[in-house]
C-alpha cells in the first residue's frame, strides 16, 4: 500500500521543490565536467561511463527544474486536471536516457573485453574525483529524496535515483580503477579488465533501480490504481449512512495529487439538500484515504428492497419534483385503493393542474400495478405572501372553541389561541396538549378532527391550524 502524502502549502511546496531541483541542476553540472576531464586524461572507461551516466543526470535535472515548474501551475482552459502530469512525464524521459547510458556502456565495455583493449592510467585525480563525486551524490540524493517523499513528486524521486546509483557506481569505478592499479603494480594481466567489468557493474546497478522508477511512472502515466487503495475508499464508503450502494469508484494521480470519481446510489425520495449532506460525506472519507483530493460524487437514485407501497408513491412523485402528502392507501377486496393529496404551483390553470395529475397517476399505476385506483386532491402550493390585516380578539368565539375540546378526552389541554384577519377571512391556531406516548397516527386523528369540530360550530373560520405539544413540554 502506497503512502499517501499529506496536504501542504501550495507556495512553500513550489519554492521547496524549486530549490532542491536547481541546486541538483548544479551539482550534476560540477560533478560531469570533473568526470569528462579526469576520463579523458586516464582513458577509464569506467570514469567516461560515469561521466555519461552524469552527463545525463543533468539533463534530467534540467528536465526536472522544469517539469517541476510547471507542473506547480494551476488548472487552466487546456489542462483542466492540471499540469501535475509533467512531473510523470519527466521521471518518464529521465528513465529513458538512464537506459540509453546503459545500453552505451554495455557497448563499449564489451568492445573492450573482447576486440579493443584500452591502456587505462590510473591518476590521483581519478580517485579525488570519484570521491568527491560520492560526496556530492550523497548530498544531493538525500535533499531530493527528502522533498520527493514530503511532496510525493515522481520527478524529484527520479532525480534523487540518478543520484543515488551515482554513489553506488562511483565505487564501482574506484574499486576498478584500484584493481587495474594493483595489476599494473604485481604484473597481474586479468586486472586490467577490471575497469569494462566495473562499468557493466555499474550498468546492471542502473538497469536494476530505474526498472522499479519506470513501473510507477508508466502507471501515472497510464492512471493504474495503486495497489490497495480502491479497496481502502470502498470499506470506509460502506460506513456512510445512506449509501445503498457503492457503482463506481476510480482516481487517477497527476504529480503529487489525486483527482477521484464516485458513483453511489442514495434512496430515491432523499431530497437535494440530504442528498449533498451525503455527498460532502462521501468526499471526506475519501479523502481519510486520499488527502487532498479533487473529488467529484454522482449520486444516483435507487429503490430500497424495503420500500413500501407509500414509499413507491412518493417516490414516483418525486421523480418529477411534486410533493404528495396525506397519502392513504385503502384494501378492498384485495385492491388497494389510493388516495394522496398533491400540491401544484397557484398559477396554473385548471386544465393544466388536471393535466399533471392525469399524467402522474398514470405512471403511478404503471410503476406499481398492484394499485386499483388512485385519487388525488389538487391543492394549491403557496408562491405568494399573504398580507394580513390584523391580529383580533374573539373572547367568545375563543370561549366555544374551549368548550368543544372537552368532547375529546385524549386531549388534556388547548391554550394559546390566535385570531387573524387575513383578505377578510378568520384565522386561527392554537396550540393542544396531548399523551406523551400517543402514536402520531392518532395524533393526527385528534387533530383532523378538532378542526373539522371548530369549523362545524364556527363556520366563519377559513382555517384552523392546531399544533400538538407533550405533556412533558409543558412542564417545563
Amino acid at each position: 500500500m502506497p503512502v499517501i502524502p499529506a496536504t501542504f502549502s501550495s507556495e512553500s511546496m513550489r519554492q521547496e521543490k524549486r530549490a532542491v531541483s536547481g541546486n541538483s541542476v548544479l551539482a550534476a553540472l560540477v560533478v560531469t565536467g570533473l568526470k569528462i576531464i579526469v576520463g579523458i586524461t586516464t582513458g577509464s572507461l569506467g570514469i567516461l561511463s560515469e561521466a555519461a551516466h552524469s552527463g545525463l543526470d543533468l539533463v534530467a535535472a534540467m528536465v526536472t527544474f522544469l517539469s517541476v515548474r510547471v507542473s506547480d501551475k494551476p488548472a487552466d482552459a487546456d489542462h483542466q486536471y492540471g499540469h501535475g502530469k509533467f512531473e510523470n512525464f519527466s521521471a518518464f524521459i529521465e528513465t529513458g536516457l538512464l537506459l540509453l547510458t546503459c545500453i552505451w556502456i554495455v557497448y563499449e565495455a564489451i568492445k573492450r573485453l573482447f576486440f579493443h583493449s584500452v591502456e587505462i592510467e590510473p591518476s590521483l585525480a581519478a580517485f579525488l574525483v570519484m570521491s568527491l563525486s560520492i560526496g556530492v551524490d550523497a548530498w544531493r540524493s538525500r535533499a531530493l529524496g527528502r522533498i520527493a517523499t514530503k511532496y510525493d513528486s515522481q520527478a524529484l524521486e527520479a532525480d534523487a535515483l540518478h543520484f543515488s546509483t551515482d554513489i553506488w557506481s562511483s565505487g564501482v569505478v574506484i574499486l576498478g580503477l584500484a584493481l587495474v592499479w594493483l595489476g599494473r603494480t604485481y604484473h597481474l594481466e586479468w586486472l586490467r579488465q577490471a575497469d569494462p567489468i566495473s562499468a557493466l557493474f555499474v550498468a546492471g546497478v542502473v538497469i536494476t533501480v530505474s526498472w522499479r522508477l519506470a513501473r510507477r511512472t508508466v502507471d501515472a502515466l497510464l492512471d493504474a490504481a495503486p495497489a490497495g487503495v480502491r479497496s481502502q475508499i470502498l470499506d470506509r464508503l460502506a460506513g456512510v449512512e445512506g449509501v445503498l450502494e457503492v457503482e463506481r469508484v476510480r482516481f487517477r494521480k497527476a504529480g503529487n495529487g489525486y483527482f477521484a470519481d464516485v458513483s453511489v446510489g442514495l434512496e430515491r425520495n432523499f431530497t437535494f439538500q440530504r442528498s449533498e449532506q451525503v455527498s460532502d460525506a462521501v468526499r471526506s472519507r475519501v479523502r481519510e484515504v486520499l488527502p487532498g483530493a479533487d473529488v467529484m460524487v454522482h449520486t444516483v437514485p435507487r429503490a430500497r428492497r424495503t420500500e413500501n407501497i407509500f414509499d413507491r408513491v412518493r417516490g414516483v412523485a418525486a421523480r418529477h419534483n411534486f410533493n404528495v402528502h396525506d397519502v392513504s392507501v385503502q384494501e378492498i377486496d384485495g385492491q388497494l385503493h389510493v388516495e394522496q393529496h398533491l400540491e401544484l404551483a397557484e398559477q396554473l390553470s385548471m386544465k393544466q393542474a388536471h393535466d399533471e395529475v392525469t399524467r402522474l397517476e398514470t405512471e403511478m399505476r404503471a410503476e406499481i400495478p398492484e394499485i386499483a385506483a388512485i385519487l388525488t386532491h389538487i391543492e394549491s402550493e403557496p408562491a405568494t405572501i399573504e398580507r394580513g390585516e390584523e391580529i383580533v380578539r374573539e373572547p367568545e368565539l375563543e370561549r366555544r372553541l374551549k368548550n368543544i375540546v372537552k368532547e375529546f378526552p385524549e386531549v388534556m389541554d388547548v391554550h394559546d389561541f390566535q385570531f387573524k384577519k387575513v383578505r377578510a377571512r378568520l384565522y386561527v391556531s392554537c396550540h393542544c396538549t396531548l399523551p406523551d406516548d400517543m402514536p402520531l397516527s392518532r395524533v393526527h386523528d385528534v387533530q383532523t378532527s378538532l378542526e373539522i369540530r371548530f369549523k362545524q360550530d364556527a363556520p366563519e373560520l377559513f382555517r384552523v391550524l392546531i399544533h400538538p405539544e407533550p405533556v412533558t413540554d409543558n412542564r417545563r
